[in-house]
């Protein structure tokens, strides 16, 4: 199951996303409205070597991993 993006404390684990989170965004829709940020599109870099593509974000440090190969429009 997709757990949907939201902040996280930057020492945390990467937040696990799927395509349905595509496009991605920062804050998500479960940011408890006392600590959202501006809404920054994130772009993912892929990792060809772990078959995993990444995002942090510039506000507030969280950070996504996307496992698999990325659909073809991203």
């Amino acid at each position: 199951m997709s757990q949907a993006p939201h902040t996280a404390p930057a020492t945390a684990g990467p937040i696990e996303i799927t395509a349905a989170d595509l496009p991605l965004h920062c804050p998500g829709s479960r940011t408890p409205a006392w600590s959202s940020h501006p809404r920054v599109f994130l772009r993912l870099q892929e990792n060809a070597a772990t078959h995993t593509a990444q995002a942090k974000c510039p506000y507030c440090g969280t950070l996504y991993e996307y496992r698999g190969a990325l659909p073809g429009a991203h």
